[in-house]
């Protein structure tokens, strides 16, 4: 039997740094998706069990403050286009507001630091939510851009060739022949 399951990934990451540090017995408190305070001294072998045991989940406790600013750029991208409502403004007003710096700035250090440029990084994340729910779930692909806040399909299907080479139609056509295949293996 096969179960599919939806993902709420700034929920769980959260969760599994609540439990994580609550089981060792640090006091601490959450600040915000990605950050937390000690509220007490750590010592630096503490620090380096406890960012072993992170790197489990993929989870990287980050020191370089450039660094620091393009995880929480990230986290507020990965957490906007994971929302099951989207947000009514802009991405690069909706990211200025969350962080409250200035979007040239925000864009600024996300180049230098990662190559890459904010919206690519959104383009992205995007395409992945939706290989994740062609694969995982019965949307269509009207309902898929519409959950990812695309204007169209086909504003969805060009950003998704330009990125995986394929169609979105042609990528789910794929996966079905895959289930109808493992299907008929099971049996």
């Amino acid at each position: 039997m096969k179960v599919y399951l939806k993902y709420n990934y700034p929920q769980l990451t959260k969760k599994i740094i609540e439990d994580k540090l609550s089981e060792l017995g640090y006091k601490f408190k959450i600040v915000g998706f990605g950050e937390f305070n000690f509220l007490e001294k750590v010592p630096n072998e503490k620090l380096v069990e406890l960012t072993e045991y992170f790197q489990e989940y993929g989870i990287e406790i980050v020191e370089n403050q450039k660094s620091v600013l393009v995880q929480k750029i990230k986290d507020t991208i990965v957490e906007m286009v994971t929302s099951d409502t989207p947000p009514n403004v802009k991405s690069s007003v909706y990211i200025a507001e969350k962080l409250n710096l200035s979007y040239v700035y925000l864009s600024s250090v996300f180049s230098e630091v990662t190559y890459t440029s904010i919206e690519n990084y959104i383009i992205i994340q995007k395409i992945e939510l939706a290989k994740h729910l062609i694969i995982n779930t019965n949307m269509n692909l009207t309902e898929i851009s519409i959950q990812l806040n695309y204007s169209s399909v086909a504003h969805l299907s060009t950003q998704f060739k330009n990125n995986t080479g394929m169609t979105p139609s042609a990528f789910q056509r794929i996966i079905l022949k895959r289930k109808e295949f493992t299907n008929k293996n099971n049996s």
